[in-house]
């Protein structure tokens, strides 16, 4: 039995997330699709990959060394489709596209639309990703393209930067004078909603501000998508890492209090793997991008 790529992608998605349905999610299909396509491999291989350990699947040895193979083998794959369209001298195609779950900030929607106006025969598959998660599914060539929160530090990516985005810390509204009077250890003993994600942007920003500092986040909830945890910040649940933005519309209208202390300000980059950048979608999608962004630029190549 041979193995196909969309079995593949399966298996490198299983040994990533460690977790079957994570990463059924995460590929957009069903939970006995991906429990079929890893049995798949298993049989078509006469190996055994994963083995269950307590809520979560570990590579066995042989998985271990084939997770490396197979990964350069959905790249070589990408790349062998990215050369029949250079070949082929048409732009047209599907584009999968990962962004972070808040978009406005980066106007996915209008580069989207930019995209379409130049290239009617181009679709555009948009998923939401955490930064993290985008950075392997560039690899594998299961994203085409990736917007990030900080930069991929690996020179096997091409980068191009886009606006840095503000953040502020907010709280409820109602808890205006405690807020204003904390100093740094007062902030981190109230209650907070806190990433569930330790290498997400909003993670990485909360270290500098209280970890570095020696201080813990009192956490009484968590959030791994930025809208969910807005909205417990607007129901009073506790404080948070917020776009400014966001931040100062919600201030106006008296939903939040924004502590003076904080502020910081954190790059995003449009990024795809360096390999193919002259593919013609990949090549389309950032002009586009530089219609929306006319100060687009790519940026500097890693030490």
């Amino acid at each position: 039995m041979m193995i196909d790529l969309v079995q593949l992608r399966t298996f490198v998605a299983v040994a990533e997330e460690q977790h079957l349905t994570r990463a059924a999610e995460r590929l957009h299909i069903s939970l006995s699709a991906a429990s079929t396509h890893v049995r798949a491999v298993e049989s078509a291989l006469d190996t055994q990959l994963f083995v269950r350990a307590s809520r979560r699947l570990e590579l066995t040895r042989a998985g271990q060394l084939l997770l490396g193979r197979a990964k350069s083998v959905l790249n070589e794959a990408t790349l062998f489709s990215s050369f029949a369209r250079e070949l082929g001298g048409k732009i047209e195609g599907r584009l999968v596209v990962a962004s972070s779950s808040d978009p406005s900030s980066s106007r996915i929607g209008a580069i989207v639309h930019a995209l379409r106006e130049r290239h009617p025969m181009v679709t555009v598959d948009l998923r939401a990703r955490p930064s993290s998660g985008a950075h392997e599914g560039l690899k594998t060539g299961e994203l085409d393209i990736a917007l990030l929160l900080g930069r991929p530090a690996d020179a096997g990516f091409s980068c191009y930067e886009l606006p840095p985005i503000n953040f502020r810390i907010a709280g409820p509204a109602a808890w205006k004078d405690k807020i204003a009077s904390a100093d740094w250890a007062g902030l981190a003993a109230l209650p907070w909603i806190a990433p569930t994600d330790s290498s997400m942007a909003y993670t990485v920003i909360l270290k500098e501000f209280f970890a570095d500092r020696g201080l813990a986040l009192n956490a009484v909830a968590s959030f791994d998508n930025a809208m969910l945890g807005r909205a417990m910040l607007e129901a009073g649940v506790g404080l948070g890492l917020v776009r400014e933005d966001y931040a100062l519309e919600a201030e106006r209208q008296g939903i939040v209090v924004l502590s003076p202390l904080a502020k910081a300000v954190y790059p995003s980059y449009v990024a795809h793997l360096a390999s193919r950048r002259d593919d013609p979608l990949v090549r389309a999608f950032v002009d586009a991008a530089a219609d929306v962004w006319p100060d687009l630029r790519p940026a500097k190549p890693l030490a």
